[in-house]
């Protein structure tokens, strides 16, 4: 048997995006809350207002244009789709249940900062927040499920962006590191892995989104990395102090970029564009910013601002292990004309021709996993955990209510061969939680029909539906995955 008995088989979601109860139990305004849905084809927007009253928004992924002076808010006139996401927050017992009915043996979920400090900055934390999350993990070690933290997931308290920027100032470090005593304190003896930040080399595709960030160059989203990485090695050295048994991760986005040809020129651009990722966790587990990355912000004029014991901080409290998402790989060329035709979601690619791809352009590729986990362990040896994998697919809902989605099952199946294999070529593999267990809201789109669960959830693009929860075929695959420690595929 290639899974180790104690493997943690699971699920995966993220508050910002399931969880709802925007406005309840003292919870304030993250930067999630500020954004509208989106389609494939249509950006979602970050809404403000300005001094004289006129109102606007710009795309996610292009905050640089938003005007100076401008206040993000909610604007009445546009969906927010993130407000209520699901209703985990109203009806956590119920999918609860449903997780232990799959036999989940983890559930990975997210803990709303905003939910916990309002605005960010607080001296006191929320009783009340802190409160629904007790209840959350007393709900999920009922049926022996363990949670799987990430301390911040793409909802920044919106107070901290007001504020001073959020990441780009050095003081969110404070901030978060109160933010994490609050919580390790608080559920010392109910949580043992947490994540620090969710897909942190993701707040240079955006930094708004991954970080609360408006920045209008290269510097300044490089200086909210850096204040994040001191932020991370923080929080290492409290969640080790509160708690020994803690263990404590970074969590990137991987992406896995081929080159487009042989010719060496195409070789050396995806050469560049792994180190990139590289470098986020080469600086969590090595404990230092590598030498390329040093070339690479010479050439671009970028200086990081550090104080005296950061890089000591750095060195000396690396994560416990590496967690990492993985839905597809990526093709590049040196060619601008070649690489000019990329496009797929949030990750430009170009079209492979030997993989499938997915409605919304993400290339299907079942071996880059394994090759991923290969690079990974090779290059850090400590555990790896696959904390986001899976298809994000249009479901239909028949006539008597099945909903056949061989094709997610048919994704999973093939990922869970390639980690398999990967497992028995003796790497260390803590867990496997597929992204979106039960349906919620897309992060990149805002939308409900691109939908990634084991569980659907009766709700559309519009917000319309009475947000039923039923099994859709993969459920009982799944369960079956599970029962028989990844044996029965």
């Amino acid at each position: 048997m290639a899974f180790s008995k104690d493997f943690l088989w699971g699920g995966a979601t993220a508050a910002n995006q399931f969880e709802g109860g925007w406005n309840k139990g003292g919870k304030g305004l993250s930067t999630d809350d500020v954004i509208t849905n989106g389609t494939h084809t249509s950006p979602r927007l970050v809404t403000y207002k300005l001094q004289d009253g006129t109102t606007g928004g710009v795309p996610m992924f292009n905050i640089k244009d938003i005007p100076e002076g401008a206040e993000l808010c909610c604007l009445d006139d546009k969906l927010y789709p993130n407000h209520d996401g699901i209703d985990f927050y109203s009806n956590y017992k119920e999918d609860i249940a449903l997780f232990a009915k799959m036999g989940f043996k983890c559930f990975r979920l997210s803990i709303a900062w905003s939910r916990i400090f309002p605005l960010g900055y607080e001296e006191t934390p929320n009783e009340e927040g802190l409160k629904f999350y007790d209840n959350v993990f007393d709900e999920l070690l009922k049926y022996g499920i363990e949670p799987i933290v990430t301390i911040s997931h793409y909802e920044t308290p919106l107070g901290l962006t007001k504020k001073w920027n959020s990441w780009a100032d050095r003081r969110t470090i404070d901030c978060y590191v109160r933010y994490c005593e609050t919580i390790f304190n608080r559920y010392k003896n109910k949580v043992k892995y947490w994540m620090t930040f969710n897909e942190i080399n993701c707040i240079e595709l955006g930094s708004y989104m991954a970080g609360g960030v408006i920045a209008r160059d290269k510097q300044t989203t490089m200086q909210a990395a850096h204040h994040q990485f001191v932020a991370s090695a923080k929080a290492v050295i409290l969640g080790h102090k509160i708690n020994p048994e803690f263990k404590i991760g970074c969590m990137l986005a991987y992406m896995l970029n081929y080159p487009y040809s042989c010719n060496p020129d195409d070789v050396l651009k995806a050469n560049d564009d792994n180190r990139h990722t590289y470098f986020y966790g080469d600086v969590h587990v090595r404990g230092k910013y590598p030498h390329y990355i040093k070339s690479y912000f010479k050439k671009n004029n970028i200086n990081i601002v550090m104080e005296e014991g950061d890089e000591e901080i750095l060195a000396k409290y690396p994560v416990d292990y590496y967690a990492f998402s993985y839905y597809s790989s990526r093709c590049t060329s040196a060619d601008p004309e070649v690489l000019g035709n990329c496009k797929a979601n949030i990750f430009d690619s170009l079209k492979n021709p030997y993989l499938k791809a997915s409605e919304w352009g993400w290339q299907i590729d079942a071996k880059g996993l394994r090759i991923t986990m290969r690079e990974l362990y090779d290059r850090y040896e400590i555990p790896l955990m696959i904390v986001e994998n899976g298809l994000g697919a249009v479901d239909k809902v028949e006539e008597d209510g099945c909903i056949n989605d061989d094709y997610r099952i048919d994704y999973l199946r093939e990922h869970i061969k390639e980690m398999k294999i990967a497992v028995e070529e003796g790497i260390e593999l803590l867990g496997y939680t597929p992204w979106g267990c039960i349906d919620l809201v897309s992060a990149s789109t805002g939308e409900m029909k691109k939908r990634y669960g084991f569980i659907y959830v009766d709700k559309d693009n519009e917000g319309n539906g009475t947000l039923k929860r039923s099994k859709k075929k993969s459920f009982n695959w799944y369960k079956e995955v599970i029962k028989s420690n990844g044996e029965k595929l």
